[in-house]
This record gives C-alpha cells, sequence and structure tokens, in this order.
C-alpha cells in the first residue's frame, strides 16, 4: 500500500468519525446536569400582573358581634375556674411503704461449706 492511500483511508475514517460525533451531538444525548439553577435562567419567576386583593373590611356591627361572644367566652370560663377552685380539696399525701431486707436463704450458706469441703489437697 502506498503512503497516498494510507494518508486517503485516514482521512476516511476522520470524516466517518466526525460524522457519527455529529450525529450524537445534535439527537439530544443528554450531559450529566449539575445540581442547582441553570446557569442564565432568571432569578425570579415572571409574574402576570395581577391586581392587588382587596382587603376585605368588617362592619363595626360584626366586630361588636364578636366582642360579645368573646366575653362571652371568657366569662363563662372565669364562671368554672371560681366554682371550681373552692371545692377543690389537697390530695392527701402518698403512705410510704418501707421494704423489709429480704433474708438470706440457708441453702446458699451450705452451699458455700460444700464448695470448700469438696477441694483436694495433693
Amino acid at each position: 500500500m502506498n503512503t497516498n492511500d494510507i494518508v486517503m483511508a485516514i482521512d476516511a475514517e476522520i470524516a466517518q468519525l466526525q460524522k457519527v460525533k455529529a450525529l450524537l451531538t445534535e439527537t439530544g444525548v443528554p450531559a450529566k446536569r449539575k445540581p442547582g439553577r441553570p446557569a442564565g435562567s432568571p432569578t425570579k419567576a415572571i409574574t402576570v400582573a395581577a391586581k392587588p386583593a382587596k382587603r376585605r373590611k368588617m362592619s363595626a356591627e360584626g366586630r361588636a358581634k364578636i366582642a360579645a361572644a368573646q366575653k362571652a367566652r371568657w366569662a363563662s370560663y372565669k364562671k368554672t375556674a371560681k366554682t371550681a377552685a373552692p371545692s377543690t380539696t389537697p390530695a392527701p399525701a402518698k403512705s410510704v411503704v418501707v421494704s423489709k431486707p429480704i433474708p438470706r436463704k440457708a441453702s446458699a450458706k451450705k452451699a458455700k461449706k460444700k464448695v470448700a469441703s469438696s477441694k483436694v489437697v495433693l
């Protein structure tokens, strides 16, 4: 084979590889994504110009009804607190139980004597 033929074959292979590379990059083979917001993205979400919500106003009559209901709740709470306080008596003192020491069994003493007498002296 001639050197020119070899160079032409190498050029053909390079052209083939470049076509394959172009196909792979164009088909959208996903690259590994990094964590976080993509570079160049806006920092604030685009918002549509919305009308600010109107604050709902409560009538004086409505406020008075709520205040009266709350006062009634507190009055019933205080009434039950006053009636419950005098009727409660202090809890009786707890009785203290003194435990007796557990006596050792006689069998434990016998077992010690048996072990001591079973020693063999050579």
